[in-house]
């Protein structure tokens, strides 16, 4: 794949009461949950490779390091920026970071994989539930 260190990607997220903390079983506390914050860090990866995959082809998320700097109130939008820092072969390391519409809220770092043949990696999945 043609995709050189310092390709960049991003995504965005507008923080609704379903994704807050409270959402998510953390009673009383309305802001955007941890997980949505790595679910949009995962999906700004997953735009700098996407263009380049084959056909069949897709990425899974490997490894997640971040630090949530801070919190984000039902109403903003957080965007997030990847940062291809190395590959090796099939793996993509990236550096990660997310603002809302304040602040700086999150940093660190995520790897991604490419699968060659993505139903042959969910048909595996697939039996896995079914043992």
């Amino acid at each position: 794949m043609d995709v050189a260190p310092g390709a960049t990607g991003e995504a965005t997220l507008d923080v609704g009461p379903d994704r807050t903390a409270d959402a998510m079983g953390n009673r009383g506390v309305h802001v955007l949950a941890t997980p949505h914050l790595v679910g949009l860090l995962e999906n700004a990866a997953s735009a700098v490779i996407q263009p380049h995959l084959p056909a069949g082809a897709g990425t899974v998320g490997t490894m997640v390091e971040i630090r949530h700097l801070a919190a984000t109130p039902v109403g903003m939008t957080v965007r997030a920026r990847a940062t291809l820092l190395e590959t090796d072969g099939r793996r993509f390391l990236f550096a990660v970071e997310a603002w809302d519409d304040e602040e700086k809220v999150a940093e660190g770092r995520h790897e991604r994989f490419v699968v060659p043949d993505m139903q042959k990696f969910l048909a595996r999945a697939m039996k896995k539930g079914q043992r």
